[in-house]
């Protein structure tokens, strides 16, 4: 009826400007609760209304300042991980970059291949950062990520434009001889052989760039597309993992050992029969 009288005697429906309960917070204030938040992107909403009463001397609740910093426009954001790279990888990748940003169809002939390891238990990162919209690539808002060993299976994989080869499990530490034996002989050179002037990719780990494996890939006349170190992020295979880690995480049944998380992992491969597919 409010709203109807409001309608019929003033001919709109929101309210008056000024209305409703006044601010705790001034405009000075907003701006300062601003560049607290700007300062540490990974505080808290309860950590930031600490800073608050600290700096101020009046409480302000952990609510308050979230809705505060959204009317703002800042917002709580899962932030972008990243590995750490120096000025020279950022360099190399900018040339790869450079270098192969001309190609079209010499992209349908490379095969991508990588080592990805799945936990036992899924880690969503719970830590978010407060950002504008646009600001997800800066420095401040990026969280680097050091990979750890935790209890899980390791794989190997590859994918071509139309095709990809069968899941391999890793078990324990792959060095060079494990993956001319385990690897390329078994899966990734008749893969290669299977698809006319196929391009191989993959990372510079160790185990790839050894000596015996460089000496095995031209004994079997493997065409190498060269690749800047530090780079996992520019294969789309990785996009692959983030689908099968992602239907992983949706799956409500726990998986208890490495032996059951290897079923799902290849069940999962192959129930995915088209590699973008999600």
């Amino acid at each position: 009826m409010r709203v109807w009288k409001q309608w019929t005697d003033e001919c709109r429906t929101t309210r008056k400007s000024g209305s409703g309960p006044r601010n705790v917070t001034s405009a000075r204030d907003d701006r300062h609760l601003v560049r607290m938040a700007r300062t540490d992107r990974t505080a808290s909403s309860r950590q930031l209304a600490a800073l608050w009463s600290i700096a101020t001397g009046v409480s302000l609740c952990a609510s308050s300042i979230r809705r505060r910093l959204l009317q703002c426009g800042l917002r709580a954001r899962t932030p972008l991980y990243r590995i750490p790279l120096t000025h020279d990888h950022r360099r190399l990748r900018l040339q790869w970059a450079n270098q192969h940003r001309d190609w079209r169809a010499d992209w349908q002939h490379v095969v991508f291949s990588d080592e990805s390891r799945f936990n036992l238990w899924y880690h969503d990162g719970r830590i978010r950062v407060r950002r504008y919209a646009g600001e997800r690539h800066l420095p401040e808002c990026i969280i680097e990520r050091h990979s750890g060993r935790t209890p899980g299976v390791m794989v190997w994989g590859a994918i071509a434009y139309h095709r990809r080869s069968q899941l391999l499990r890793i078990v324990g530490n792959l060095n060079s001889n494990r993956y001319i034996r385990e690897v390329l002989q078994p899966e990734a050179v008749p893969f290669l052989q299977s698809l006319p002037g196929a391009v191989f990719q993959q990372d510079n780990a160790r185990p790839h760039t050894a000596r015996i494996v460089k000496s095995f890939f031209a004994a079997q006349q493997v065409q190498l597309l060269p690749w800047p170190a530090c780079s996992p992020d520019m294969s789309p295979i990785e996009h692959v993992w983030d689908v099968i880690g992602r239907r992983l995480a949706r799956d409500p049944r726990p998986v208890a050992s490495a032996d059951e998380l290897w079923i799902v992992l290849d069940l999962l491969h192959h129930l995915n029969r088209t590699c973008g597919n999600d």
